[in-house]
């Protein structure tokens, strides 16, 4: 009995003595413990469905370069050149008979907007036939007493009041014939007795019709605006810049801007010309920029934002969406269609990024590892695809 109690005390001796030897976790060796599972949860494939990536709204592309720093904020609107517009007034007053246009048609110029009829029409072009008769009466008159008075046989106050009523007729004919000249009547066919019982209204330009001022059967006035068009082939960003930037601008600059009407959207321009005069409220100065992606949904008078790029250096970024924290370090989701379990399922992976400056929604990074360069990334989105990772690290 003492021998087999001497054996068991032995035994448990040598398993005491053997789990005394193994080594503890220090500190250094915890901190390389938690970074490696950290980096294993980062570096796994997070999976969605078409499903849930069409309901999600997610927009993958790749990541683009963009001027983050070296910049002037300004504000303004977009404008066409005063030659671009126009305003179509009436030249003598006339009651509206037809419309052919409403806003937003495109119209070409010489195209006929609309109709004019009045009495005093006809009574134009009446009084311009009775004239033009009497006219070539007073012509054939005048050179008759001009001979008469060449060879000494008529009086000269005689061929003085005759040459006095021509030259005082032909006055008033080539009047009425401007007046006609200008409503768009044909002098010649009035001269044969046609009578144009109303007028066209002409536009003076191509382009857009902005406005419509009128009405049918509505009288107007000589001078009355009735349509304004505008033609948008040369729309251009006007900007306003504040006097302490005004040394930072300078012709040549691209400028990048949005237009509220459009989200999503950023366009480019280049400046063109910079104004050398003050604007009182606010005191700033225009400058003018040739849009270089004009949208066809660009309208005067739409209110921009933009920056004015004064330096060259350019940066990646991402859009702030498509940027997720986790503790201390950030990452971005590279995303790719088809998976070992369905070729419509999205599998994304976390790239660990640095993030700089912010502008906006953009954000400044730059990769630690190398990417790809038409690697597609989520714009957006991030925090749900963190979560879904997670979720899944809990589900294990």
């Amino acid at each position: 009995m003492l021998k087999y109690i001497s054996r068991l005390a032995l035994l448990l001796f040598a398993f005491v003595l053997l789990f005394s030897c193994e080594p503890e976790p220090n500190s250094e060796n915890q901190g390389e413990v938690s970074q490696k599972e950290e980096m294993m949860e980062h570096t796994h494939d997070i999976h969605l469905s078409q499903r849930q990536f069409e309901g999600l709204g997610m927009r993958l592309d790749t990541l683009p370069m963009r001027q983050i720093s070296g910049f002037v904020k300004v504000n303004g609107q977009l404008r066409v050149p005063p030659q671009n517009e126009a305003a179509v007034t009436a030249i003598i007053g006339a009651n509206i008979e037809s419309i052919n246009v409403i806003e937003g048609d495109r119209v070409h110029k010489g195209e006929v907007l609309g109709h004019l009829s009045h009495p005093n029409l006809i009574r134009l072009q009446t009084d311009y036939t009775r004239n033009w008769n009497e006219l070539q009466y007073l012509q054939s008159e005048y050179e008759r007493q001009k001979k008469l008075y060449e060879e000494k046989v008529g009086a000269g106050k005689t061929f003085q009041q005759v040459r006095a009523q021509y030259l005082s007729m032909q006055g008033s004919v080539k009047g009425f014939e401007a007046q006609l000249k200008q409503l768009k009547l044909d002098v010649n066919l009035i001269r044969e007795g046609d009578i144009f019982e109303r007028v066209p209204i002409i536009s003076p330009i191509h382009g857009y019709i902005r406005h419509v001022d009128v009405k049918i059967g509505q009288f107007v006035e000589p001078q009355t605006e009735m349509f304004g068009i505008v033609n948008i082939d040369h729309i251009h960003a006007d900007f306003l810049v504040f006097e302490k930037d005004l040394h930072k601008v300078e012709k040549g600059q691209g400028i990048q801007f949005t237009v509220d009407a459009l989200p999503g959207t950023e366009l480019q321009a280049s400046i063109y010309s910079v104004g050398k005069s003050f604007e009182e409220k606010p005191k700033a100065v225009h400058l003018h920029a040739e849009i270089e992606n004009p949208d066809g949904r660009l309208i005067p008078g739409m209110y921009i934002r933009g920056r004015i790029l004064t330096e060259e250096n350019s940066s990646l970024v991402i859009p702030k969406d498509g940027l997720i924290r986790d503790g201390e370090r950030y990452y971005i989701y590279r995303g790719e269609q088809g998976t070992p379990e369905s070729d419509t399922e999205w599998a994304f992976q976390a790239i660990e990024v640095q993030p700089g400056t912010r502008d906006g929604k953009w954000v400044e990074i730059n990769l630690l590892d190398s990417l790809d360069p038409g690697a597609m990334v989520a714009w957006n989105k991030a925090y749900y695809i963190f979560a879904q990772a997670n979720k899944g690290e809990h589900d294990h």
